[in-house]
């Protein structure tokens, strides 16, 4: 019976207690716990409520506690430990009587507040939470972040930036709360607060470079153009070695057409070992689309593009490759496009680019092979077909044109356009192998169909 007792109260601290506890334990003293003392049938009962929920069979859990409760009602860890249960099996009223039953015997009792706390969540009682969670500051602050999510849905937004202040103030900024702060500022619109919050940031940590990045980025959401760059000023001034604040100050710079401090700020972006690959990727798109309209920074744009990694990204690429097709020049281009597909293979996207711009380059044997590959990821697409067909056309294998064209040419759907260039590239095939009379027939069809007829 001794040992049982001792088992039963070891047991029972596992589950009650937190894994942090310091307080002293006499081991040579004998337990004084209730559940030491009681008779063999609570225990029986007990020991087989605690298997039970181990296995995972919270009703036969439940159903053990409830004969412990039978026995003896006065123990509100047993309600507690009923509540759980309740909770594994999505009973939530029964959970909240449980809990509310061990609270009402232990109103101070952490434990059983934070779940009771976690019923009313679940159940999206609002007004009960709050009560719950304001008893439970007391035992720890973290709960105040809870108690200020809390105001934010029931939309008492002063309440629950006034704790978010409280709880920077003491314990510093952390990106959950910002988050929360930011969710209150867009709920509101109170653009004004949340610009007062950062410049107060940039005022009392003036070394932290991220807030003056917040600040800059709000001005610049906001459209104050001059307040932004105004901030990345400010810190350059305070830290000229900065090269995080180059990620705004290029776009001040194209902005205000000052093209050689641009690139400058560019280069020190794209060789930084701290600034993140995407962040990367955008100044170099940026920058792509200024060149696009000012074509006389392209060498400048080839320099600065060399200075990236060789592991550029998807979105690079094709920005690089769709610049040089604008310009007229698809040699330049393809090679992007290329590099783009070994990092995506099967970007159907991608491949359609590529295949085009291999038959506008006249590299019809390469087309050819990689359109049979496509074909076999994508065997519904027709203009996959066609690509290979016209290949096939150009390299005289008028058959395998023939037989490409004829396979594709069911997949073509409500598209007269392509429909047309199927007909053009057969009636080209069947010229190849001297069928005039095919080769007029589909000549035909396809100027019936430019006219509309």
């Amino acid at each position: 019976m001794k040992i049982r007792g001792y088992m039963l109260l070891l047991l029972f601290g596992s589950i009650c207690l937190p894994q942090s506890t310091h307080a002293q334990v006499d081991f040579n003293k004998r337990p004084t716990d209730d559940l030491g003392n009681v008779e063999d049938q609570f225990q029986e009962y007990f020991f087989e409520a605690l298997k039970q929920k181990g296995i995972e069979n919270y009703q036969k859990s439940v159903d053990a506690l409830l004969k412990c409760i039978d026995l003896d009602d006065t123990k509100a860890v047993l309600y507690y430990e009923l509540g759980k249960n309740y909770m594994q099996l999505k009973n939530f009223g029964a959970a909240e009587e449980a809990f509310d039953e061990a609270v009402s015997m232990e109103p101070e009792n952490e434990w059983f507040l934070d779940e009771l706390y976690g019923v009313y969540i679940q159940q999206d009682d609002i007004r009960r939470a709050l009560k719950t969670v304001k008893q439970l500051v007391q035992f720890h602050p973290d709960y105040k972040q809870d108690l200020a999510s809390l105001y934010i849905r029931m939309e008492k937004y002063k309440d629950a930036l006034k704790i978010l202040d409280d709880m920077d103030k003491n314990f510093g900024f952390n990106e959950d709360r910002d988050y929360m702060r930011n969710q209150i500022y867009n709920l509101t619109g109170n653009d004004e607060d949340r610009i007062e919050n950062l410049e107060e940031r940039v005022k009392t940590n003036p070394e932290n470079e991220a807030n003056y990045l917040r600040l800059i980025y709000r001005y610049s959401e906001l459209g104050e153009s001059k307040k932004a760059f105004d901030a990345a000023n400010r810190l350059q001034t305070l830290n000229p070695e900065s090269q995080m604040v180059h990620l705004a100050l290029y776009k001040f710079y194209l902005d205000d057409n000052q093209v050689q401090d641009a690139i400058a700020s560019m280069k020190i972006v794209l060789t930084s070992p701290i600034i993140k690959p995407e962040s990367k990727a955008k100044v170099l798109n940026d920058f792509v689309k200024f060149v696009a309209v000012h074509q006389e920074y392209e060498t400048d744009l080839i320099e600065i593009t060399a200075m990236i990694s060789e592991e550029k990204s998807v979105k690079t690429l094709l920005e690089l490759g769709q610049y040089h097709l604008q310009a007229k020049e698809k040699a330049k281009a393809l090679p992007y496009f290329l590099e783009a597909l070994k990092q995506e293979p099967k970007n159907y996207a991608i491949i359609k680019d590529v295949l085009l711009l291999k038959v506008d380059l006249d590299k019809n044997e390469e087309a050819v092979q990689m359109s049979e590959e496509a074909i076999d990821l994508f065997p519904a697409q027709p203009i996959l077909y066609l690509v290979n067909a016209v290949a096939n056309n150009k390299l005289k294998n008028p058959k395998k044109a023939i037989e490409s064209l004829e396979t594709g040419i069911d997949y073509v759907i409500e598209n007269p356009n392509m429909l047309r260039d199927f007909y053009l590239q057969l009636s080209e095939a069947y010229e190849q192998t001297n069928n005039v009379s095919k080769s007029k027939s589909f000549a035909q069809k396809a100027e019936a169909l430019s006219t509309g007829e």
